[in-house]
């Protein structure tokens, strides 16, 4: 199941993309109306949403709605760090004995289609593309082997990065933390029907360019071992997003750099999932 948080008629609500249709949940009360609320109802609300998708009707073509990040402002948003051996050989940085983890704040999501921003400090903006899984159940000290039980679905998300920013600090917070630096979507694929998470394909491409070019089973702490070490620490909650790091092919590392600049356009394709695109302009004056 692809599941959407979308806008029609000036209404917000929730979602399925079936055969490039949205199946409107707008007449089904049994449908909650956000993807927090969906998430938090468990199977009842996989149920109701699967008997609209079953009954055939309130479909809306995917071009007469504005889609938004799935989950457009989750409890929390952490992404991993060195998480591919090729991205650790190209900024010569050691391999963590541990994973490590910083939190990108949630007002920096926006959706598919939205536009980053080339923020007035800084010219170093980069992408990162990156497999990401959402939290479906509230649990803490879950085991390696009953990790993907709480997995609700997977999305693709570009984990942008200012990164003179980012490395003012240790914590990476800043520097991750831009408003719009969170693109996530298209949609979230609920994880029966992605099978094997840590085997599938993962490009990035800046306009043309193809800049990087991966395989999710190249990670070094797999999404079970990050959900296990993440939650003997804290309680993860529906909704949560985990990001689970970017491979080799970072704007930063090339020579000449290629950061990414206004006019250009990131597009992130990881297989099972679909497509992430987002342009990129200059921060507007007026952000109001």
């Amino acid at each position: 199941m692809k599941l959407v948080t979308f806008t029609h008629n000036h209404e917000t609500r929730v979602g399925a993309v079936v055969d490039g249709l949205v199946v409107d949940s707008k007449n089904n009360t049994k449908i909650p109306a956000t993807l927090l609320e969906f998430l938090g109802a468990g199977a009842r609300a996989l149920e109701a949403m699967q008997q609209q998708i079953d009954n055939g009707n309130d479909r809306i073509a995917l071009d007469q709605v504005k889609l938004h990040a799935p989950v457009p402002r989750p409890g929390k948003y952490l992404g991993i760090s060195l998480n591919y051996a090729d991205h650790i050989e190209e900024t010569g940085r050691d391999k963590p004995e541990y994973p490590c983890f910083f939190t990108k704040q949630g007002t920096c999501v926006i959706g598919p289609g939205d536009a980053i921003h080339r923020p007035k400090v800084s010219d170093k903006l980069d992408y990162e593309g990156e497999l990401a899984f959402v939290i479906g159940t509230r649990c803490r000290h879950v085991p390696v082997d009953k990790a993907h039980q709480v997995i609700a679905g997977f999305t693709i998300a570009n984990d942008v990065s200012v990164r003179d920013w980012q490395f003012r600090s240790p914590t990476f917070t800043l520097g991750k933390s831009f408003d719009t630096h969170g693109p996530l979507g298209p949609w979230l694929v609920t994880s029966d029907e992605i099978g094997d998470p840590h085997n599938l394909n993962l490009k990035t491409w800046v306009d043309d360019e193809l800049r990087q070019h991966a395989n999710t089973g190249q990670m070094i702490f797999n999404c079970y071992e990050m959900i296990a070490y993440l939650s003997q620490a804290m309680t993860l909650e529906p909704g949560d997003v985990i990001a689970t790091g970017t491979p080799a092919g970072v704007g930063v590392k090339m020579k000449p750099r290629g950061y990414l600049l206004p006019g250009q356009t990131a597009r992130i394709e990881i297989e099972g999932i679909g497509t992430l695109i987002n342009p990129v302009i200059e921060e507007p004056d007026d952000l109001s």
